[in-house]
């Protein structure tokens, strides 16, 4: 059975997972956005999160004048694979810290390793 969340506590439980991203880690995210879509992309069905950008690491002085990055956390596939409220909070916030690893270079085999993949 799916938990039901309005859009407007799924949105405002991921501000939280940001708020808990540590400061120094924040103060280093740049040109980046975070949205929450309904579902992820035609056959991505199972797919929580996305980021769509240019890494930090790959950013050099030619960088500038760009369109923000985006890191998507996608609610239906989240409140459908999840059983309980506790489960979609710590499901948020795992993906949140996923997809700003991107964000910051770190790519799905470390992820992976550090228990966020």
């Amino acid at each position: 059975m799916a938990v039901e969340m309005s859009v407007e506590e799924f949105e405002a439980e991921v501000d939280r997972a940001l708020d808990v991203v540590p400061d120094e880690l924040a103060r280093l995210v740049t040109n980046c956005v975070v949205l929450v879509e309904p579902e992820p992309p035609a056959g991505e069905s199972s797919l929580f999160g996305l980021y769509e950008g240019i890494p930090l690491t790959e950013r050099d002085s030619s960088y500038g004048g760009t369109l923000p990055d985006r890191i998507l956390i996608f609610r239906g596939p989240i409140l459908r694979h999840c059983r309980t409220i506790e489960e979609v909070h710590e499901e948020i916030y795992i993906t949140v810290v996923h997809e700003i690893a991107h964000h910051f270079g770190i790519d799905d085999d470390r992820l992976h390793e550090l228990g966020y993949a």
